[in-house]
């Protein structure tokens, strides 16, 4: 080992990098935030900012409750962060309105809500009459709807900003532009290896998203990480013009407060293809237009993607490398806004448990 200079390096400076270098500050360590780009301008950026457990779970699971402990943290995670930094962050609980297409729809929509009943997830059915008097322009022809009252969305971008704020104002020294090579844990440190320095310290996380297996953890095997492109696209409509989340199978719908209003996505598995497909976003127009057509007639003012940080086996992966001072914090494929909170709190808690003996501190997988 060499001079140890942090207490913890943080390799990924994505809302789950940028969360846990947060919380660790506040904890009192000195904490190093690396990453090969600028800190939050992948995933985190491209993000729609569904915080919504009711769309991604059916059956009970230590995930399913991971994410509802979450999104229950999301009103204390934002109001600290906005009382540290002063900046505002676009969070509402607004809910979510999932919306059948036909009477076989309908009857799985039923079928799923009651399930999700048994994980705490309330629902609220409702009838073609309530979905029109909430949302006129609303296409509900066939089939019904749940309404889920606790569903909320964010800015992450919002959330982003306020994070670099955050971690400045607490003294976490944040690398942009440095990529992490391989990180060398052993039971007394680690060493975080980039092109041109060896760097010390008591601890480490590794939370680069999808590039998390370019980063070679030495005499460990790891789940493979992998990206899972998406595309979305925004319109400006006027404020106010839509409530809540919409959804249908595949595709969604939602408004910031000053109006952009974004639909989503697509999935696929194709690398780090950065080209956006024509193909691709006239199909998600073409069902964001059938789910809400009010959007028929509009002109997208922007269009995006981004790499959604898939993992072989059972994601994410939020553990801490039997014998050593390594964390892991990757894996969050679509859920990564929405389980920042609770995956900051588990990996601070985990590194700082034992602060005064070592820093192996650790709590059960997922």
């Amino acid at each position: 080992m060499g001079v140890v200079a942090f207490d913890a390096i943080v390799a990924g400076a994505g809302i789950i990098g940028g969360s846990i270098a947060w919380r660790l500050a506040q904890a009192g360590l000195r904490v190093l935030l690396l990453d090969a780009g600028r800190m939050g301008e992948e995933a985190s950026w491209a993000g729609a900012g569904m915080l919504a457990p009711s769309g991604e779970f059916e059956v009970p699971s230590l995930l399913a409750s991971f994410a509802i402990q979450s999104l229950r943290a999301y009103p204390r995670f934002v109001a600290e962060l906005e009382s540290e930094t002063g900046l505002p962050i676009d969070y509402r609980r607004l809910g979510a309105i999932e919306v059948a297409g036909s009477e076989a729809e309908w009857r799985a929509l039923q079928a799923r809500a009651e399930s999700l009943a048994g994980l705490g997830i309330p629902a609220c059915p409702m009838s073609r009459e309530d979905l029109l008097r909430e949302l006129p322009h609303l296409n509900c022809a066939a089939g019904g709807a749940f309404f889920y009252p606790e569903d909320a969305l964010v800015d992450p971008r919002h959330i982003m900003r306020a994070l670099r704020s955050a971690c400045l104002a607490r003294h976490v020294e944040i690398r942009e532009g440095v990529g992490v090579m391989a990180i060398r844990p052993t039971s007394r440190g680690v060493e975080v290896i980039t092109k041109d320095s060896i760097l010390a310290a008591r601890s480490a996380v590794l939370a680069a998203g999808a590039w998390s297996s370019s980063i070679e953890v030495k005499g460990q095997w790891l789940p493979r990480t992998f990206p899972i492109r998406g595309h979305l696209m925004g319109f400006q409509l006027e404020p106010g013009s839509l409530g809540p989340i919409l959804r249908r199978d595949h595709t969604y719908i939602l408004q910031r407060s000053n109006g952009f209003t974004i639909a989503g996505t697509s999935s696929e598995e194709c690398g780090f293809d950065r080209v956006l497909s024509p193909a691709i976003l006239c199909d998600i127009q073409a069902r964001a237009s059938k789910l809400l057509p009010l959007l028929a007639g509009c002109e997208p003012c922007e269009h995006w993607l981004g790499f959604r940080p898939g993992v072989e086996g059972k994601g994410p992966i939020v553990e801490g490398l039997e014998g050593t001072p390594l964390w892991l914090a990757y894996g969050h494929y679509r859920n990564g806004i929405l389980l920042a909170p609770a995956t900051a709190e588990r990996v601070a808690r985990g590194i700082t448990a034992n602060w005064g003996t070592d820093s192996t501190g650790r709590t059960g997988k997922l």
